[in-house]
């Protein structure tokens, strides 16, 4: 007689637990992080304080008109489209760049206009216009800015400088690269023209460096913006953001706004996880934080937890500049204002001392003016322009009342616009919106209301700054502007590229 035997459905085999990972912020750095970590297998949550992600690029939307916060450029694409890549996707199937040119207007405050791009006839044309007798040294310039930038970013930009021996290696190209100048010493080396010595040198400016300051490594930024461009995401920043959240959830990961992050838990020296202000706890097997460096140390690890960056450490240190930045429509267009106009004032290094130094806020300012608009007119209403303008001021280590002087510095510069570029300006305002220093503190937990961290001077770079991977915490990882490599779009990706190296693959912590 013949039997059948059923067979036996196999047992069951549990699931294994996929490490978590928390990510304390929402901004490039942080969205980067929870991609990078997602594609190296852990289970990520993010956490947003405000009601939406993006952090410092944050997105306005008022009275029909779309406004960046932040940062409105992109000058390393490449960094971007890996990250879709580690996502599965195309970063052109999601986001359109279309690039700059030229990439900014500079006028100067005799009215005087150079228009500087990443064409090299160009440039050498307009460096010509300006100052005939600085061709050569303009050259001699970009020169060094690329041999920087070959070292300074593609090679050390994803080092993690955990290590002194890690900076010894580095020392020798830091020497030959003189390093120990400034970008304004580097600049005044090769050119002679004031003016074209300030169009050198204001790069620093963009990641919360004094020129006169700032190590002449970030002198790479004019070749980095040569070789890769400056772009602009249309439909605003905001699209990158919505993009990589995209991304996060498509590897299974959560973004959560309105989850202010209240301390990181710390058990036997190592981070546990986070307790919110709501007062939930979260527990991770790593914590990755893009809130600012400082604010991290300072405010959400206890003392007794702490050792290299003790509350008198961080005190001490040198902090960027704060930005006082006005957005506003207008009811009409200017079509002869290009999307990016760089108005230089009557005082240079002075202004610079004011807001560095002295940190006293000045009659006088530069300014930068985004007109997105006149690449994307989605942006404000049909006949209407969108702008920002943005004035670097001192943070708040000075004696500013920005509740008292926000409304009349704001009428100052509403003033000095119409009376150089934007004719009409009192009578053509749609809508109104400013951020202050307060607003970087308070908003953005940054300390002393800094817009870009730690300053970047010489003895706070590289090994010198917090690391990516926390001297104090074990398992707790830093991204940001306040950690290695610095501020800037191109430097928070690279510190999330750095997670690569110092976070164990999520297979080992299974």
């Amino acid at each position: 007689m013949l039997t059948l035997e059923l067979e036996r459905p196999p047992a069951t085999v549990p699931a294994r637990r996929r490490p978590h990972a928390v990510v304390i912020g929402s901004g490039f750095g942080g969205l980067a992080a929870a991609v990078r970590l997602g594609a190296r297998g852990y289970a990520v949550t993010v956490l947003e304080k405000l009601d939406a992600p993006g952090g410092r690029a944050y997105v306005w939307r008022q009275d029909g008109f779309t406004f960046d916060a932040g940062p409105t450029i992109v000058t390393a694409p490449h960094l971007f489209e890996e990250l879709w890549r580690l996502g599965g996707r195309r970063l052109a199937d999601d986001v359109e760049l279309r690039p700059m040119a030229p990439f900014y207007r500079i006028r100067f405050h005799d009215g005087a206009t150079f228009d500087y791009s990443g064409d090299p006839a160009a440039m050498r044309a307009e460096v010509a216009r300006l100052a005939p007798g600085d061709v050569a040294g303009y050259e001699r310039f970009m020169a060094a800015s690329e041999a920087i930038c070959r070292i300074g970013f593609e090679e050390l930009g994803h080092v993690p400088f955990g290590s002194w021996t890690d900076m010894a290696r580095a020392l020798p190209d830091l020497v030959r690269l003189e390093s120990w100048r400034t970008v304004y010493g580097l600049v005044a080396k090769h050119v002679r023209d004031p003016r074209l010595r300030v169009v050198l040198s204001f790069h620093p400016l963009l990641v919360g460096g004094n020129p006169f300051a700032t190590t002449s490594v970030y002198a790479l930024i004019a070749s980095l913006e040569r070789r890769w461009g400056v772009h602009y995401a249309m439909g605003g920043t905001g699209r990158l953001v919505q993009g990589l959240v995209r991304l996060i959830e498509g590897q299974g990961g959560v973004v959560r706004c309105n989850a202010e992050v209240a301390a990181i838990t710390v058990a036997n020296g190592r981070a546990t996880g986070v307790r919110l202000a709501a007062g939930d706890a979260i527990a991770a097997d790593v914590v990755v934080s893009n809130a600012d460096s400082a604010w991290t140390y300072r405010y959400l690890l206890p003392p007794a937890a702490r050792k290299r960056w003790t509350d008198r450490r961080i005190d001490r240190a040198r902090y960027s500049m704060s930005l006082f930045v006005w957005y506003f429509g207008t009811r009409r267009r200017y079509p002869d204002v290009p999307h990016h106009t760089i108005l230089l004032g009557p005082r240079y290094r002075a202004l610079l001392e004011d807001i560095f130094e002295r940190k006293t806020l000045a009659a006088d300012f530069s300014l930068y003016l985004h007109r997105p608009t006149a690449t994307d007119p989605s942006l404000a209403p049909g006949g209407c322009d969108a702008f920002y303008v943005l004035s670097p001021v001192p943070h708040l280590g000075g004696t500013t009342d920005w509740r008292e002087r926000a409304e009349p510095y704001r009428r100052a510069i509403a003033a000095h616009l119409e009376a150089t570029l934007l004719p009409g300006l009192g009578r053509s305002i749609a809508t109104s919106r400013v951020t202050t220093p307060l607003d970087f503190r308070d908003r953005l937990h940054s300390y002393r209301g800094a817009a870009f961290g730690l300053e970047p001077v010489l003895r706070q770079s590289a090994w010198f700054r917090p690391h990516n991977r926390s001297e104090d915490v074990e398992r707790l990882y830093l991204v940001g502007a306040g950690t290695h490599p610095g501020a800037g779009v191109p430097g928070v990706l690279s510190s999330a590229r750095i997670l690569d190296a110092v976070v164990p693959h999520a297979s080992a912590l299974a």
